[in-house]
């Protein structure tokens, strides 16, 4: 078994364990959720302070209950459609509330550029969101792309780590554009193809003429 593989198995393990005795507890999951709100907050402020190695150790452990919320939902049988939507919304405003920090940051230090290409990361990161949810209504499925949330918070707990946020923000704001283009271009796509097969539909099942 490989180093990687063996880390893997040890946080799965730890992961199950913590669902387990979550679930015992009978916390109802949109509460897991709010609370990963509630410590990204906390995180935003730390950035805000300018104390990025305590803030990526923070956004670490937010993570920690945006893994763990909708499994402890499916091992109590507490799925529900608002869960969904529920935690779609608060990991917006998780998202923000990072950016935010790093935009009061930014503008404590006079940095005026870095204003400018926070405020483009965040754009970039709700349109990620938004583009998939409103493609989701004209077409089946919309995951195409590559800069979701989990590699974004990836990304700026790596940049907070190794004091490299700056060139952080860069990859974000490219690729979660360029992210937000490729979805565009195959709801297009996608959209067009179901278009033309519904105009198809009444031709075939005409039959041939009398």
């Amino acid at each position: 078994m490989t180093v990687t593989r063996s880390i893997g198995v040890v946080c799965g393990a730890i992961i199950d364990r913590i669902v387990r005795w979550l679930a015992l507890s009978r916390i109802h999951p949109n509460v897991l959720t709010f609370l990963g709100l509630v410590i990204n907050i906390w995180a935003a402020w730390l950035f805000a302070q300018g104390k990025f190695g305590w803030a990526a150790v923070v956004v670490i452990g937010a993570g920690l209950f945006d893994m763990v919320d909708g499994r402890v939902a499916r091992a109590t049988s507490q799925v529900t459609r608002f869960g969904g939507f529920f935690d779609s919304v608060v990991d917006r405003y998780s998202d923000l509330a990072l950016f935010f920090g790093l935009l009061v940051y930014y503008a404590t230090i006079n940095r005026f550029f870095y204003i400018v290409l926070t405020a483009i990361v965040m754009t970039g990161s709700v349109m990620v969101s938004y583009t998939r949810a409103r493609a989701e209504n004209a077409i089946p499925k919309c995951k195409v792309g590559f800069l979701e949330r989990p590699e974004r918070v990836v990304l700026i707990i790596i940049g907070a780590l190794f004091d490299r946020m700056a060139a952080v923000l860069w990859v974000i704001a490219v690729l979660s554009n360029l992210t937000v283009i490729h979805r565009m271009i195959y709801t297009f796509q996608q959209a067009k193809h179901l278009e033309d097969a519904q105009l198809r539909l009444p031709k075939e099942h005409a039959g041939p003429l009398a």
